[in-house]
């Protein structure tokens, strides 16, 4: 069996790839191609501490896929039933409770960051964040329902914050951050979205539950990693790929700038992307494997 990696191995991968102290960065993971650690995700946490400080701040995705009516995730959980099943299904989904509803997907990793001690997590229903380290608060605060990744969301402040992304084991299909490109088009598509969240008690203590019904740009993470491998050979001012490629563990990762890259998405959409939207507008994003 292999030595597993260790907080401190991970951490100089990190260092070699360009991660550095004080840094703001959006981390996409999966635990299991980045190969294993000697304790898990936490092994992982550790490593991006190490490197960032205690003045940078990690932020990562905490969605929720299955509290939707359209989600590819919701659609599979009801295939085959009978339209009374799946009433009877629905009466069962658990309201989103931001402090309590685990993420869906996302990976050990993002499960281990948004449990942390004095992490932050985001409110909205299907598309949170959570985020540890000084600025958590201020990025996750005022999450409108009706932006889910756009200029009010948390991907609105990292972009103006001067963010970093970092793929660990994931491709550009994982990285949320284009989807503010999205919401930088020309009138954007929009659809409907359903959710459901807790609310309140029901009597006998029960926790109750309310659904909200909202229109936002529809998100369509489908030619993602088109994109990114159309973005990796855009150069930086120095010349170099704005996108930083190496080994961290046994996986591979990348490191770009999110302002930048947000920017070249803009571009790239307008030109690859057909009038009304792009190829699977029916589907809330479903970003990153589990660990």
């Amino acid at each position: 069996m292999t030595t597993p990696y260790t907080g401190p191995g991970l951490a100089d991968d990190l260092q070699a790839l360009g991660l550095r102290s004080g840094d703001i960065v959006l981390v996409h993971s999966s635990l299991r191609r980045i190969g294993r650690t000697e304790h898990g995700a936490a092994t992982v946490v550790e490593g991006l501490r190490a490197v960032i400080g205690p003045a940078g701040t990690v932020v990562v995705p905490t969605f929720t896929a299955a509290n939707s009516l359209s989600s590819s995730t919701y659609r599979k959980r009801i295939q085959g039933m009978t339209q009374s099943e799946i009433a009877a299904f629905r009466e069962t989904m658990p309201g989103f409770d931001a402090a309590t509803t685990p993420s869906d997907g996302m990976g050990a990793v993002a499960e281990w960051v948004r449990r942390t001690p004095g992490a932050r997590r985001s409110t909205h229903p299907q598309t949170s964040l959570a985020a540890s380290g000084p600025l958590a608060a201020a990025l996750t605060r005022d999450h409108p329902l009706t932006c889910h990744l756009g200029e009010s969301s948390p991907l609105g402040r990292l972009y103006r914050l001067d963010a970093r992304i970092l793929l660990l084991g994931v491709g550009f299909e994982s990285c949320t951050a284009f989807h503010l490109g999205e919401y930088r088009l020309p009138d954007p598509p929009l659809r409907r979205y359903d959710c459901v969240v807790a609310h309140g008690r029901q009597a006998g203590g029960e926790p109750g539950r309310q659904w909200l019904s909202f229109e936002d740009v529809a998100l369509d993470d489908g030619d993602f990693a088109y994109l990114g491998a159309w973005l990796e050979h855009r150069p930086s001012d120095t010349g170099a790929s704005i996108v930083r490629c190496g080994l961290v563990g046994g996986g591979i990762a990348r490191l770009l700038p999110m302002a930048h890259s947000v920017d070249l998405a803009v571009e790239w959409f307008k030109e690859h992307r057909t009038a009304g939207g792009g190829s699977a507008g029916d589907r809330i994003p479903f970003i990153g494997p589990p660990g």
